[in-house]
């Protein structure tokens, strides 16, 4: 890549994060999020198994977050939209698609990743402080910030306009019945494994965490397991099915990434950890700070692995099992 190049591609960068600042702002307006506060904290402790998160576990009564200084507020904004549009812009430039079909995978990937998962997660957790028509705003603000951005990204990358060279034959996600349903299944239980895992041993080991959460004494890994097990089971399959979720958003760009499979494994790494992740940067009233940054940990961490699975797994064609646990 030439300096000029890089120059004129660094410029659109920078023009792209200020323009997804902008759409996000807009789609707060739009959707009414600017007028949605804390919902009234009953002061009462909750009575719950000690050391698991579930939504009997509901976060305890606290203080309302102090409202951040409107200049940190707005460079934080701009350092997650920089962070976002790097991983949109990667996406898009390693395509083998343009036009309105490059629009519409951008779209689906940015919408599902940041924010439907967002909000049933929110939804599950933080019932108890949300107010009330909380989660459809968050949808419709979601739904309007992707529509406008995406659009707009692939534009001023340049990919709007199909070139005259014909799409080389693309044999990713051709895969019989059979090899779709032990995905799907490695997919659920990846998803649930890392989950766990990495929410017990990086988020759950801050105190302040598990006090917003509803719980005090720091308990085994198993014994952790077997209270949410005991308390709410139905929440093992709930989580793998959104493995499953996060990676039909992502299908399109599996489907068009030119890279080889780490590399289109890379890229959804990136695009689980950061598109879904850089909102942990933004204070908001409904979590306090010291508890977004640990989840921002958890979440980039586990969620850079995860994707790297769904990415390289889906990238590849395996007649079975077998053949996969031979490459491992």
């Amino acid at each position: 890549m030439s300096v000029k190049t890089a120059s004129v591609l660094t410029v659109k960068v920078i023009v792209l994060a200020i323009l997804l600042s902008v759409s996000f702002i807009l789609g707060t307006f739009v959707s009414g999020m600017t007028r949605m506060q804390p919902a009234a904290q009953p002061q009462v402790v909750t009575k719950t198994t000690p050391g698991t998160t579930s939504p009997a576990a509901q976060p305890q009564p606290a203080a309302t977050p102090a409202a951040a200084a409107p200049n940190k507020v707005l460079a934080l904004l701009l350092l997650a939209s920089l962070v976002q549009t790097l991983v949109v812009t990667h996406i898009i430039l390693r395509s083998r698609w343009a036009g309105w079909k490059l629009v519409g995978a951008v779209f689906i990937c940015f919408f599902g990743v940041n924010t439907v998962q967002a909000a049933i997660e929110a939804a599950l957790y933080l019932s108890r402080r949300l107010p009330p028509g909380m989660v459809p705003r968050m949808f419709v603000m979601g739904a309007f910030t992707a529509a406008l951005f995406s659009p707009l990204a692939v534009l001023i990358l340049g990919k709007i306009r199909r070139g005259a060279e014909a799409e080389a034959p693309n044999p990713r996600l051709v895969m019989p019945p059979r090899e779709w349903a032990w995905k799907a299944a490695v997919v659920g239980l990846a998803y649930l494994a890392l989950y766990y895992t990495f929410g017990y041993f990086v988020a759950w080991q801050n105190p302040a965490l598990r006090q917003y959460y509803g719980a005090t004494e720091l308990r085994s890994f198993p014994a952790h397991l077997a209270g949410i097990w005991s308390s709410t089971p139905w929440m093992f399959p709930y989580h793998a099915f959104r493995g499953l979720l996060f990676a039909v958003f992502v299908l399109p760009v599996i489907r068009m990434f030119k890279g080889r499979a780490w590399e289109t494994g890379l890229a959804v790494g990136l695009a689980f950890s950061f598109l879904g992740g850089a909102q942990l940067l933004l204070p908001n009233p409904f979590m306090p700070e010291v508890v977004a940054r640990m989840h921002l940990i958890e979440v980039t961490s586990s969620m850079f692995i995860f994707g790297w699975v769904v990415g390289w797994l889906l990238s590849h064609h395996h007649a079975s099992f077998r053949d996969l646990l031979r490459l491992v």
